[in-house]
């Protein structure tokens, strides 16, 4: 919880900066080719809705919440760091979108690279791997998200593209950084039995 809370402040602090020292747009090989199209629900309600549901999944199986919490953590801390390398302007035009409270502290308008919106589902998607349903659910979500960003001109090609490959990675750290927290996690969702979850230390009834 901890470190969740620091990679939100340092996310902060990055758009922050970003936004502040941000230089000219660039050209873009799709974005050049593919008129701009109002995304404005799925970019701005879109990843609401998303969170909620991962609040009623983490709800639902506590001992899943170490894990994710600090997956999630890790991702905004690199993502974080990414975003104050390079300060590439918004691309010229761009779908317009009016920001709630919430989303006004994770966006900024500099924080492009890389997109959240597409790498936060796929790194999900990625932790329920072992679940098809929440698996292919995270993944169109991913999908989704991706593709308006692309339409909306919010995010450059290698925003989008090069999310995948990050989280891909942020995953595999945050289970050799956070093995004890992986193994709750996996128990949680059936890969282990009662008696592993006993040993883990969350001993409980099953229906």
């Amino acid at each position: 919880m901890i470190l969740l809370a620091l990679s939100i402040v340092s996310n902060f602090y990055a758009g922050t900066f970003a936004t502040a020292n941000v230089s000219n747009p660039v050209t873009d090989i799709i974005l050049d080719n593919v008129p701009v199209v109002n995304v404005d629900f799925i970019f701005v309600d879109g990843p609401l809705f998303m969170w909620m549901f991962v609040g009623v999944l983490l709800l639902a199986r506590p001992q899943r919440i170490p894990f994710v919490f600090n997956g999630l953590a890790l991702f905004i801390l690199v993502r974080s760091g990414f975003i104050i390398l390079t300060h590439i302007g918004p691309f010229p035009t761009r779908s317009t979108f009016d920001l709630n409270a919430i989303m006004q502290s994770f966006t900024f308008g500099g924080d492009l690279f890389f997109s959240g919106h597409t790498g936060a589902p796929f790194l999900l998607a990625l932790m329920f791997w072992k679940d098809s349903r929440l698996r292919f659910a995270f993944l169109a979500a991913t999908a989704l998200f991706g593709a308006a960003v692309l339409l909306g001109h919010l995010h450059y090609s290698i925003d989008v593209f090069a999310a995948f490959f990050i989280s891909y990675g942020i995953h595999d750290l945050a289970k050799f950084l956070f093995r004890r927290d992986r193994e709750f996690f996996d128990a949680a969702n059936g890969a282990r039995n009662r008696r592993q979850l006993s040993k883990l230390g969350f001993a409980r009834r099953w229906a």
